[in-house]
C-alpha cells in the first residue's frame, strides 16, 4: 500500500495535490476504491480510500487509523562534514530509512566539497526530496528534515540544542576504545535527542575535535574498522536501533 505524507485531515477527508497528485494518477495510474496511507504532521497514519480524481487533485475519505509508530524512540540527527560527491544523497536515503529524525550538513576544515548558499537552497531541496521518498519507502511516521549551516561555528552553537552530543573519532577507535557508544546508550532515555556528529572523507581535524569536546560532545569508536564517511552514521543508527528497539535485554 502506498503511504503519503499530508498536511491534515478535515472531516475525515484529505486532498492530495503537486507532485503526490501526479504519482498517485500518473504513475500509480490509481483508481476509485484504491487505498493508500496517509500520514500527517502529528504521526498519525491513516488508511483512506479514494473517492475522486479531479483535473489538479485527488480526495480520499479515511477508513480506519492506525496506532503504531515506526519511529525510533530517541531522536537522532545525523550531522554530517560535507563529503565529496552524492554521498550525502546516501546518508540521507539510508539514514531515512534507519530512523534518522533529522540531518544536518556542515563544512569541516577537511571538507574538499564547498557549498555558497544558492547551492546549498538547491542541494538542501534535493535531499529534503530524496528523505521524504526514503520515508514513504520505509513506511515511516514523519520525514526528516534536512538542515545546512554555513560555517563549524554554527554547529556549535546548536549542538547545546541536544540532549546528547557524540562524535565518532576513528582515533578513538585505533585505541581501543569500544564502551562508549553502549554506555550512552545505556543513559539515554526515550523521548531526548542526540547530535551524531560525523567527519568528511579524511576525517574531523584535532582541533575541531577540540571545539566539540568544549561543548561536552562524547567522543565515540565505531569497533575496530575504520568506516567511510558515509558507513558511519549507518552504523550508528544501526547501533541504535538495536540499542532501543531489539534488545530486550537492554
Amino acid at each position: 500500500m502506498q503511504r503519503y505524507f499530508i498536511n491534515q485531515i478535515v472531516d475525515d477527508k484529505a486532498r492530495i495535490t503537486g507532485e503526490d497528485f501526479h504519482h498517485i494518477v500518473r504513475v500509480m495510474r490509481m483508481k476509485l476504491e484504491d487505498y493508500v496511507c496517509l500520514v500527517t504532521p502529528d504521526e498519525q497514519t491513516a488508511i483512506a480510500e479514494l473517492i475522486e480524481i479531479g483535473d489538479d487533485f485527488v480526495q480520499f475519505k479515511i477508513v480506519s487509523r492506525k496506532e503504531s509508530t515506526s519511529e525510533l524512540p530517541v531522536h537522532i540527527t545525523i550531522a554530517s562534514g560535507l563529503p565529496k560527491g552524492d554521498k550525502l544523497e546516501l546518508i540521507t536515503q539510508k539514514g531515512t530509512e534507519l530512523g534518522a529524525k533529522s540531518f544536518l550538513s556542515f563544512p569541516a576544515k577537511r571538507s574538499i566539497s564547498k557549498w555558497d548558499s544558492k547551492k546549498a537552497q538547491k542541494k538542501v531541496e534535493r535531499l529534503d526530496k530524496i528523505a521524504k521518498e526514503a520515508a514513504e519507502q520505509s513506511h515511516r511516521s514523519v520525514v526528516p528534515s534536512f538542515q545546512h549551516v554555513m560555517s563549524f561555528q554554527a554547529l556549535l552553537d546548536v549542538a547545546p540544542s541536544y540532549d546528547y552530543i557524540v562524535v565518532a573519532y576513528e582515533e578513538s577507535a585505533k585505541e581501543g576504545e569500544s564502551s562508549a557508544l553502549a554506555t550512552l546508550f545505556d543513559q539515554v532515555d526515550p523521548g531526548e535527542s542526540i547530535l551524531a556528529i560525523f567527519g568528511p572523507e579524511g576525517g574531523l581535524a584535532p582541533e575541531e575535535i577540540v571545539k566539540l569536546e568544549a561543548v561536552q560532545a562524547l567522543k565515540v569508536g565505531l569497533g575496530p574498522r575504520i568506516l567511510r564517511t558515509e558507513t558511519a552514521p549507518l552504523y550508528f543508527l544501526a547501533a541504535a536501533s538495536f540499542a532501543f528497539e531489539l534488545d530486550k535485554n537492554g
